[in-house]
């Protein structure tokens, strides 16, 4: 077979771009200069001869040049840009549920066998593009691997532009959906796991500069092993330093779980939003029903300030500077309703609810400062997730009667 290239071969036209060095063409001596075998017996003797370690070798007049400029770097640190797989991989088992971003579908690898969540974004609608929502809720499952926080493994793509869906993992339940199907409770050492693992989840979440603002107990999904997993990052987003910076929208975190700064107004919030949010599922998780049950945003304040009591200058000394403030009529000084409505938990875990449920964010606790508190050491100390009970899941078409 003949060396020299044929018409189609790019050997002889590669761009100076090109980083490859494997596929460079090493040179081939010319047959005129295969002469060394004969002047070998008449090499001066302050000739040295060529040199040992160069290779490949070159004739003295040949001047290697690199094929691609110096000033840009290998390749292998710019990993190659993979297209995206098909979504006709995957064989579509049923609809889970529709939220107000996307579609989400249990469905099969084709080629692994494993079952997955397949949330399908709503594009039919968009005019302005691929959606920012979706673009913060990739980036912040990707920004936040964690072992309870849904992963993301992959996006695919239909046949047209408005068919893009994230491949998550499959989770058996939503806690929501658990707690109204459940016969009974859940126990203290489970609800102590249950908490450790979701606050671990959010402190992973805020070192890494992202707000969920829609912590909820139908946001929380649960295995049949005892982990539960943060999902649905559809309003998270990256937040500043330091930390409460303005420009962020109020219409943030469903209304039963809504902190009060942002009832009232407040045109800067940031990681206190979520602890709220937390400080209501672990009420939840108590009561077994929502604790703040209310028809619009009057009613949730009016709740809060029952229970709570009204805010004081020491119990919340910037409310008198929240725009809607001054709109509200202050209920007369009444002690707060902790006590009673959580009648059967420790005083250790009334403390960490009442630190979680406080108003003025600056002294509400963070994620990491309650993944110390006391509650998680006292008796009864929290369950191992694998003696969890388990339970038929409805995303996968089970049947809940077989429980009673």
């Amino acid at each position: 077979m003949s060396s020299e290239p044929g018409p189609s071969t790019p050997s002889r036209k590669r761009s100076k771009w090109d980083e490859d060095e494997d596929d460079r063409p090493s040179y081939v001596p010319q047959p005129k200069r295969r002469v060394k075998a004969k002047a070998s017996s008449m090499k001066s003797a302050d000739d040295p001869g060529p040199p040992q370690s160069r290779t490949p070798s070159y004739p003295p007049s040949t001047v290697y040049k690199p094929p691609y400029s110096i000033y840009v770097p290998p390749r292998t640190r710019h990993p190659p840009i993979c297209p995206s797989r098909s979504v006709y991989c995957y064989e579509r088992l049923n609809q889970i549920e529709e939220g107000s971003y996307g579609v989400v579908f249990r469905a099969r690898d084709k080629q692994t066998g494993d079952i997955v969540a397949l949330k399908k974004l709503k594009l039919d609608e968009e005019k302005n593009g691929f959606p920012i929502t979706a673009l913060r809720e990739i980036y912040a499952l990707m920004s936040c691997r964690h072992e309870n926080v849904v992963g993301v493994r992959e996006v695919v793509v239909g046949d047209t532009l408005t068919q893009v869906f994230v491949v998550m993992d499959f989770i058996e339940h939503d806690l929501k959906s658990l707690l109204n199907m459940m016969p009974s409770p859940f126990l203290q050492s489970e609800i102590k796991t249950l908490m450790l693992q979701l606050l671990s989840a959010v402190n992973h979440c805020h070192q890494n500069w992202i707000l969920h603002r829609d912590l909820k107990t139908s946001n929380l999904l649960m295995n049949n092993r005892g982990t539960i997993k943060v999902a649905d990052f559809g309003l998270a987003r990256r937040y500043g330093d330091p930390v409460g910076v303005g420009g962020m929208t109020q219409l943030v975190v469903t209304l039963w779980y809504r902190a009060p700064e942002i009832l009232l107004g407040a045109t800067t919030y940031s990681t206190a939003i979520d602890m709220w949010s937390v400080g209501c599922i672990f009420a939840e998780l108590l009561l077994k029903e929502p604790l703040f049950q209310a028809q619009g945003e009057l009613e949730l304040i009016a709740m809060i300030f029952k229970l709570l009591g009204p805010p004081t200058k020491n119990s919340w000394p910037d409310y008198s500077t929240l725009p809607l403030a001054k709109t509200l009529t202050l209920p007369s000084p009444q002690p707060h309703q902790f006590r009673s409505k959580f009648q059967y938990i420790t005083s250790a875990g009334l403390d960490l609810l009442m630190s979680l449920l406080t108003y003025d964010p600056e002294q509400r606790i963070s994620a990491a400062e309650a993944l110390e508190h006391p509650y998680f050491t006292e008796s009864p100390l929290p369950k191992h997730p694998d003696l969890f009970s388990s339970f038929p899941s409805a995303a996968a078409g089970e049947k809940y009667g077989i429980l009673f």
